[in-house]
């Protein structure tokens, strides 16, 4: 069982695994998941090696401050290595990220009002609030309705251009700057199809019988 305080790994594994970082040398997914399964220390020193800055990256858009992203990822290991042999992710990242978030929503819906004035999460649901309208609070839509079987269902329905753009706007609660910057596009025309796909959602799911 690794050492739940910042996992503290052997010197020479995370030298091993700093050099493969440095040469460009990311394990394999597979072969991190195949370490978990084995009970191999090794897996946490891979999964930081590879997905680190992706991890913070998702935090931070939730919570805006380093020392609660750092906690967080931390906790991702922790997860991560207690759920697996029984878990065996198909796509790591995603698995990772979706514990990361959880745990960062978690922190979030603890804080004070205005310690969550610099998240884009915060101004990600209020974007959400202004569409879907609801008798209980935005985040329980979000992690209820939202992000059930009708929003999958709505989002195969989209072309592959505005799906990415929602899901980076309201599953990683990336930035209108960084989303434009990563589609190359302008700020104003990722804000114009936000609004489009969030009126689209919601006629959706008013077809779908939810009450919105």
């Amino acid at each position: 069982m690794p050492s739940t305080s910042g996992f503290c790994l052997h010197k020479g594994l995370f030298w091993e695994s700093f050099v493969r970082f440095l040469r460009g040398r990311k394990m394999e997914d597979s072969k991190i998941v195949d370490l978990y399964w084995a009970r191999d220390e090794r897996a946490i020193t891979e999964t930081s090696v590879k997905y680190s800055r992706y991890l913070k990256k998702v935090a931070f858009n939730i919570l805006a401050d380093n020392g609660d992203c750092e906690e967080c990822e931390n906790d991702t290991y922790m997860r991560a290595w207690n759920a697996m042999p029984d878990d065996r992710p198909e796509l790591l990242s995603s698995y990772l990220a979706r514990i990361i978030r959880n745990l960062a929503i978690d922190i979030f819906r603890k804080r004070n009002s205005m310690k969550r004035k610099d998240s884009e999460y915060a101004l990600s649901i209020d974007e959400l609030d202004e569409m879907i309208p609801s008798g209980s609070t935005v985040e329980q839509e979000v992690e209820g309705k939202l992000l059930s079987g009708a929003i999958s269902d709505f989002l195969r329905t989209r072309k592959a251009e505005k799906r990415n753009i929602f899901i980076s706007r309201y599953f990683y609660c990336d930035a209108i700057k960084d989303i434009a910057e990563n589609a190359g596009m302008k700020e104003v025309s990722v804000r114009s199809v936000l609004l489009r796909e969030r009126e689209a959602l919601r006629e959706y799911l008013k077809k779908e019988g939810f009450a919105v």
